[in-house]
């Protein structure tokens, strides 16, 4: 049997070249005890806060505990297959979630797994889940309007690409509807879409998908579902996930949206996870830092300077209030870290004005500079004139008789209230918000029954797309201007006046003219 020197020699330097010198040293710990999403590892003497773990089955933890002589570890997944004396690696590295296009349209858990039987994810990248917020010098002022689609919001509490507006308001008053609206109407717009749902019902979320996949919004939107069936772990992480998925098309100069359903359950999962933990517990059971928990996460949401890009995420922190307690703990808490807060109430909800907006609490600190500017001009007023409108209202239920002044005032004020309301998942642009509410603020509704406002619109809206699309296409062309709607020469308002006269002519009322 002959040896080819050659072959052996060839083979002999393919194993050389390959030869790695490097040893792969990892720690391990085992598992001391493990129950209710947690489990405390001991031997992880080098592991760093927040360092992902791996156990035996595959599941990943979370670092959540450094203390003397264990770790505690938050288990993100089903804890139910670990055992008691299990192995656990460090893994070195920190979570991170999959970014990029390929999110768009999926429903997702918190890690990035797909829950809509649509296959694997194809992403390429990922990002960090915990990262820094943007700096003070990163940031500009909040000035470029986000529409809702909602009239009551874009005239009265104004969103801009880069804040956050809190949604709040006891249960089954809207919030989420509220939020949806906003979801829908950013088609066209380029903004993308991210929802996170944080213990909701399973059936909720999937009635949310469908309204989303029949608006024609999934098309730019991410659901990110942590379901209250979910361990404490992933409702917890849930929202960090959402806005890394949202970062990663903010520092490629776009827009993104983050709507946050609901952060009084995070808040809850995350007492839930201290409490377990051992950590001291503070007013309502809370751990001392609840608050960091929800500042570092809205925080994240900013428009950014234009030398970074200018993209900026804009988000919808929703809380849930209890018999309308808007002092307890957690509401205050992101009350005071937002840019302003939309204040749901539920007599109103039942007393059929959706969205069931209180005018008085609800606020927008970032205000007209988020406005488009014949928006400012034509609903500057309105806060006022309606909170006026709510005063007479009171005093006029005493039954006293009133002068014709405070009786008009009276009456425009029902119209008003009329001409606010708005059905669900039906967003305006902001050149229709615009005309119909000028139509309301300058009395061309005060003949109108109150009865017939809504039809009033409908058939307006109808009108002006139908028959006189060029009124509609001045006032696009004007709503950016100054001037717009200021005096009764400028083109915008003359080309509205004309039209409204126009149907008012031929509208025909069917109610009866009735205050109550």
């Amino acid at each position: 049997m002959k040896f080819n020197a050659d072959e052996i020699a060839s083979v002999i330097q393919a194993e050389v070249e390959q030869y790695e010198s490097q040893i792969d040293v990892r720690e391990v710990g085992t598992v001391l005890e493990v129950g209710d999403g947690i489990a405390r590892v001991h031997g992880l003497s080098g592991v760093m806060a927040t360092e992902m773990v791996e156990f035996p089955n595959g599941v990943r933890g979370l670092a959540f505990n450094l203390e003397e002589n264990s770790v505690g570890v938050i288990i993100l997944g089903d804890y139910l297959a670990i055992e008691e004396g299990d192995e656990v690696k460090a893994l070195g590295q920190l979570l991170s979630v999959p970014v990029g296009d390929a999110v768009i349209g999926r429903v997702l858990d918190p890690l990035g797994n797909p829950l809509d039987g649509k296959g694997p994810l194809n992403a390429t990248e990922s990002r960090v889940v915990e990262v820094l917020a943007p700096g003070v010098a990163e940031r500009e002022p909040v000035a470029e309007p986000l529409q809702t689609g909602i009239k009551a919001v874009d005239a009265m509490t104004p969103i801009g690409r880069g804040q956050r507006e809190l949604i709040i308001g006891d249960r089954k008053t809207g919030k989420t509807a509220v939020a949806l609206d906003a979801i829908i109407n950013q088609k066209g717009s380029g903004v993308k879409c991210f929802y996170v749902a944080v213990g909701q019902k399973d059936s909720s979320v999937a009635g949310v998908v469908q309204v989303l996949e029949e608006a024609g919004a999934m098309e730019y939107t991410t659901v990110i579902v942590s379901g209250a069936s979910s361990p404490a772990p992933l409702q917890y992480v849930a929202p960090y996930a959402g806005t890394s998925m949202a970062e990663h098309f903010m520092w490629k100069g776009e827009h993104a949206l983050v709507v946050y359903d609901d952060l009084s359950k995070q808040a809850q999962a995350y007492r839930q996870l201290s409490l377990l933990m051992r950590r001291p517990p503070g007013r309502e059971a809370y751990p001392g830092d609840v608050f960091y928990c929800h500042s570092r996460l809205l925080e994240r949401s900013v428009k950014l300077s234009s030398e970074l890009g200018g993209g900026s995420i804009t988000s919808l922190p929703i809380i849930e209030t209890l018999e309308g307690e808007v002092s307890a703990y957690i509401p205050t808490n992101v009350i005071s870290i937002t840019d302003g807060q939309i204040y749901l109430q539920p007599d109103l909800f039942f007393a059929g004005i959706r969205p069931a907006m209180n005018v008085g609490i609800s606020v927008s600190r970032v205000g007209g500079a988020a406005q488009v500017k014949a928006m400012k001009n034509v609903a500057g007023g309105l806060r006022l004139d309606l909170a006026a409108f709510r005063e007479l209202e009171a005093f006029a239920q005493l039954g006293t008789d009133l002068d014709a002044a405070t009786q008009s005032q009276l009456d425009r004020g029902y119209r008003m209230v009329e001409l606010l309301k708005q059905p669900q998942y039906r967003p305006l642009s902001v050149v229709e918000q615009i005309m119909v509410i000028f139509a309301g603020t300058k009395g061309h509704l005060d003949k109108v029954p109150i009865a017939d406002v809504q039809r009033w619109e409908q058939e307006f809206l109808e009108f002006i797309k139908d028959r006189r699309s060029d009124v509609a296409k001045i006032v696009d062309e004007n709503k950016d201007k100054g001037d717009a709607f200021k005096s009764p020469d400028n083109p915008a308002t003359q080309a509205v006046v004309e039209a409204l006269n126009e149907f008012n002519a031929q509208f025909k009322s069917g109610g009866t003219d009735t205050a109550t």
